[in-house]
Protein backbone atom coordinates (compact mmCIF):
# COMPACT_ATOMS: atom_id res chain seq x y z
CA UNK A 1 0.00 0.00 0.00
CA UNK A 2 0.95 3.52 -0.71
CA UNK A 3 1.12 6.61 1.61
CA UNK A 4 2.07 9.12 -1.58
CA UNK A 5 -0.50 11.80 -2.15
CA UNK A 6 -1.61 11.79 -5.60
CA UNK A 7 -1.78 15.03 -7.11
CA UNK A 8 -4.83 15.67 -9.55
CA UNK A 9 -1.76 16.01 -12.24
CA UNK A 10 -0.70 12.91 -11.60
CA UNK A 11 -3.97 11.28 -12.14
CA UNK A 12 -4.46 12.97 -15.62
CA UNK A 13 -0.86 11.86 -16.87
CA UNK A 14 -1.65 8.66 -15.36
CA UNK A 15 -4.70 8.42 -17.22
CA UNK A 16 -3.08 9.30 -20.40
CA UNK A 17 -0.89 6.25 -19.64
CA UNK A 18 -4.43 4.36 -19.44
CA UNK A 19 -5.77 5.44 -22.75
CA UNK A 20 -2.19 4.04 -24.65
CA UNK A 21 -3.03 0.78 -23.36
CA UNK A 22 -6.88 1.19 -24.25
CA UNK A 23 -5.84 2.06 -27.51
CA UNK A 24 -3.92 -0.96 -27.94
CA UNK A 25 -0.06 1.38 -28.42
CA UNK A 26 1.72 -0.84 -25.09
CA UNK A 27 -0.02 -3.34 -22.96
CA UNK A 28 -1.39 -1.95 -19.04
CA UNK A 29 1.43 -4.49 -17.54
CA UNK A 30 4.29 -3.15 -20.24
CA UNK A 31 3.03 0.67 -19.18
CA UNK A 32 3.32 -0.78 -15.45
CA UNK A 33 6.54 -2.19 -15.90
CA UNK A 34 8.18 0.88 -17.59
CA UNK A 35 7.26 3.16 -14.64
CA UNK A 36 8.91 0.83 -12.51
CA UNK A 37 12.11 0.13 -14.17
CA UNK A 38 12.77 4.01 -14.95
CA UNK A 39 11.86 4.95 -10.71
CA UNK A 40 13.53 1.71 -9.98
CA UNK A 41 16.72 3.96 -12.16
CA UNK A 42 16.27 7.30 -10.47
CA UNK A 43 15.84 5.60 -7.05
CA UNK A 44 19.41 4.32 -8.04
CA UNK A 45 20.94 7.62 -8.91
CA UNK A 46 20.25 11.09 -6.69
CA UNK A 47 21.97 12.77 -9.46
CA UNK A 48 20.04 11.80 -12.06
CA UNK A 49 16.81 12.75 -10.43
CA UNK A 50 18.90 16.73 -9.83
CA UNK A 51 19.41 17.17 -13.47
CA UNK A 52 16.59 16.01 -14.70
CA UNK A 53 14.84 18.13 -11.91
CA UNK A 54 17.04 21.07 -12.21
CA UNK A 55 15.53 24.04 -14.24
CA UNK A 56 18.47 25.28 -15.26
CA UNK A 57 19.34 22.54 -17.27
CA UNK A 58 17.71 22.94 -21.06
CA UNK A 59 15.39 20.28 -22.08
CA UNK A 60 17.58 19.16 -24.91
CA UNK A 61 19.92 18.11 -22.52
CA UNK A 62 17.36 16.24 -20.42
CA UNK A 63 16.21 14.13 -23.76
CA UNK A 64 19.90 13.49 -24.63
CA UNK A 65 19.73 12.48 -21.21
CA UNK A 66 16.80 10.18 -20.83
CA UNK A 67 17.36 8.54 -24.10
CA UNK A 68 20.57 7.85 -23.32
CA UNK A 69 19.58 6.44 -19.51
CA UNK A 70 16.31 4.48 -20.73
CA UNK A 71 16.55 3.48 -24.13
CA UNK A 72 17.59 0.21 -23.62
CA UNK A 73 15.13 -0.42 -20.71
CA UNK A 74 12.19 1.34 -21.61
CA UNK A 75 9.87 1.34 -24.68
CA UNK A 76 9.86 4.74 -26.94
CA UNK A 77 6.52 5.65 -26.29
CA UNK A 78 7.09 5.72 -22.72
CA UNK A 79 10.37 7.38 -22.86
CA UNK A 80 8.19 10.73 -25.42
CA UNK A 81 6.22 10.51 -22.17
CA UNK A 82 9.22 10.82 -19.86
CA UNK A 83 10.14 14.03 -22.06
CA UNK A 84 6.13 15.37 -21.73
CA UNK A 85 6.94 15.88 -18.26
CA UNK A 86 10.06 17.39 -18.57
CA UNK A 87 8.89 19.68 -21.25
CA UNK A 88 5.87 20.31 -18.57
CA UNK A 89 8.56 20.99 -15.86
CA UNK A 90 6.23 17.16 -14.20
CA UNK A 91 9.45 15.17 -13.69
CA UNK A 92 9.12 15.44 -9.45
CA UNK A 93 5.40 13.90 -10.28
CA UNK A 94 6.53 10.70 -11.54
CA UNK A 95 5.76 8.94 -8.30
CA UNK A 96 2.59 10.15 -8.11
CA UNK A 97 1.86 9.29 -11.63
CA UNK A 98 3.00 5.19 -10.74
CA UNK A 99 0.88 5.67 -7.93
CA UNK A 100 -1.73 6.47 -9.83
CA UNK A 101 -1.65 4.65 -12.87
CA UNK A 102 -1.40 1.16 -10.59
CA UNK A 103 -4.51 2.76 -8.35
CA UNK A 104 -6.35 2.78 -12.60
CA UNK A 105 -4.74 -0.90 -13.01
CA UNK A 106 -6.45 -2.54 -9.73
CA UNK A 107 -9.42 -0.73 -10.61
CA UNK A 108 -9.61 -2.26 -14.12
CA UNK A 109 -8.44 -5.63 -12.89
CA UNK A 110 -10.87 -5.49 -9.83
CA UNK A 111 -7.88 -5.96 -7.26
CA UNK A 112 -8.19 -3.96 -3.54
CA UNK A 113 -4.67 -3.82 -1.80
CA UNK A 114 -5.43 -3.96 1.55
CA UNK A 115 -2.84 -3.49 4.48
CA UNK A 116 -3.24 -5.81 7.60
CA UNK A 117 -0.99 -5.26 10.91
CA UNK A 118 -1.42 -8.04 13.66
CA UNK A 119 0.74 -8.11 16.99
CA UNK A 120 2.23 -11.56 16.13
CA UNK A 121 3.11 -12.94 12.61
CA UNK A 122 0.41 -14.76 11.07
CA UNK A 123 0.34 -18.31 9.46
CA UNK A 124 0.03 -18.62 5.82
CA UNK A 125 -3.50 -20.66 6.84
CA UNK A 126 -4.98 -17.56 8.46
CA UNK A 127 -3.89 -15.29 6.24
CA UNK A 128 -5.11 -17.16 3.40
CA UNK A 129 -8.55 -17.41 5.02
CA UNK A 130 -8.47 -13.81 5.79
CA UNK A 131 -7.80 -12.85 2.15
CA UNK A 132 -10.59 -15.09 1.49
CA UNK A 133 -13.24 -13.02 3.63
CA UNK A 134 -12.17 -9.65 2.33
CA UNK A 135 -12.21 -11.09 -0.99
CA UNK A 136 -15.99 -12.54 -0.17
CA UNK A 137 -16.89 -9.77 1.23
CA UNK A 138 -15.57 -6.80 -1.26
CA UNK A 139 -16.24 -8.97 -4.27
CA UNK A 140 -12.42 -8.15 -5.87
CA UNK A 141 -9.30 -10.06 -5.56
CA UNK A 142 -7.62 -8.75 -2.65
CA UNK A 143 -3.86 -8.33 -2.36
CA UNK A 144 -2.71 -8.04 1.22
CA UNK A 145 0.49 -6.25 2.76
CA UNK A 146 0.93 -8.17 6.01
CA UNK A 147 2.85 -6.60 8.51
CA UNK A 148 3.44 -7.13 12.31
CA UNK A 149 3.64 -4.50 14.97
CA UNK A 150 3.58 -6.00 18.52
CA UNK A 151 2.53 -2.76 20.14
CA UNK A 152 -1.27 -3.52 19.15
CA UNK A 153 -0.91 -6.85 21.70
CA UNK A 154 -3.28 -8.65 19.64
CA UNK A 155 -6.31 -8.89 16.90
CA UNK A 156 -5.68 -6.99 13.35
CA UNK A 157 -5.87 -3.73 12.20
CA UNK A 158 -7.24 -4.03 8.34
CA UNK A 159 -7.02 -0.75 6.12
CA UNK A 160 -9.08 -0.76 3.20
CA UNK A 161 -8.25 2.33 1.11
CA UNK A 162 -9.26 5.16 3.95
CA UNK A 163 -11.17 2.77 5.84
CA UNK A 164 -9.67 1.25 8.54
CA UNK A 165 -10.97 -1.59 10.68
CA UNK A 166 -9.27 -1.82 14.12
CA UNK A 167 -9.92 -4.97 16.27
CA UNK A 168 -6.57 -4.53 18.05
CA UNK A 169 -6.12 -5.15 21.65
CA UNK A 170 -4.64 -1.90 22.55
CA UNK A 171 -7.61 -0.35 20.30
CA UNK A 172 -10.03 -2.30 22.81
CA UNK A 173 -8.76 -1.06 25.96
CA UNK A 174 -8.01 2.79 25.24
CA UNK A 175 -11.67 2.79 24.43
CA UNK A 176 -12.37 1.19 27.28
CA UNK A 177 -10.12 3.44 29.48
CA UNK A 178 -12.13 6.04 27.44
CA UNK A 179 -15.82 5.22 28.94
CA UNK A 180 -14.25 4.37 32.47
CA UNK A 181 -13.12 8.43 32.50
Amino acid sequence: MNSIQISLTAKNYANALKKLAQDGVLSYDDILTNLENIVTICDESNELQNVLNNPAISDEIKYSIVDEVFSKDVDEKIINFLKILLEKKRFGELIGVLEAYRNELDEIKNIQRVMVTSAVPLKDEYKTRLAEKLQNKLNKKIVANWSVDEEIIGGLVVKINDDIIDSSLKNKLENLSKNII
